[in-house]
């Protein structure tokens, strides 16, 4: 009895640990779609790391709603990948590249970023190919350069007309938040609208495994799956065969 005892303790510690660094330290999350290309592929998974920001009720899985706002607050940079809850669908998470901080002035020009008033440094890379719904489309390739000196690759269609907006002025106490791939982001141009700091989760560090395919068919578009035993087996050899070994343990932070 005793021996049963202290094997159901050694249990319940593991799962302790398990859950201390789930809630504090670590969040894996799978990209659903390709509105990061070319940084992150649909069919990537990554680790991001929660203590950046500090913790908030949308941070920490079933929380009883015991934190106000942010906890410590501390403040994301421009330019980070940040995995956060939509206001407009709080069941879900988004990942997007954070671009605007509070008091900012956003606007796209002729498909050009420009913060502030100010054109954000763009340089031209060359053509980059993705397959889409089972065709080869070919985009444009380009960096961008930030103010505090962050870089990162993004994409643009050339048959796309999205190339102007408004001038989109950050609250206070909000951000503003841009897909990589900009002609394929249902960002903060669009429905998403301003991000509320508390809604931040945590900020993506690394891919840890990533497939072109997956195992269970999606069923709608947040990401559910089906799980019938008999369908995986179908899929298992073609899931196998799609795996991306070049981009596991990839670094995507800047």
């Amino acid at each position: 009895m005793a021996r049963k005892k202290s094997y159901i303790f050694e249990i319940l510690e593991v799962l302790a640990i398990v859950l201390i660094i789930r809630v504090l330290i670590f969040e894996p999350f799978y990209i659903p779609s390709g509105s990061m290309n070319a940084t992150l592929l649909e069919g990537d998974y990554v680790f991001a790391t929660k203590y950046d920001y500090g913790y908030s009720n949308f941070s920490i899985p079933f929380s009883p709603n015991i934190i106000s706002g942010r906890w410590p607050n501390w403040k994301p940079e421009r330019g980070d990948i940040v995995i956060f809850r939509p206001p407009h669908h709080m069941d879900i998470r988004y990942i997007k590249r954070l671009i605007g901080l509070p008091g900012d002035r956003i606007q796209m020009v002729g498909g050009v970023l420009h913060i502030n008033g100010k054109m954000v440094h763009t340089t031209y890379i060359g053509k980059h190919k993705l397959g889409e719904d089972g065709k080869i489309r070919e985009y444009n390739e380009y960096q961008e350069k930030l103010p505090n000196g962050k870089t990162y690759n993004i994409l643009l269609d050339p048959t796309s007309w999205r190339r102007n907006t408004k001038v989109f002025e950050v609250p206070p106490g909000h951000y503003f938040f841009l897909g990589d791939n900009r002609d394929n982001s249902l960002d903060s141009r669009y429905t998403l609208g301003y991000v509320p700091e508390e809604n931040l989760i945590a900020k993506a560090k690394i891919i840890y495994f990533s497939s072109k395919s997956s195992l269970f068919p999606k069923v709608d578009n947040q990401g559910n799956y089906d799980y019938n035993p008999l369908y995986i087996l179908t899929r298992f050899i073609p899931w196998v065969l799609s795996l991306s070994p070049s981009r596991i343990f990839r670094i995507v932070y800047i």
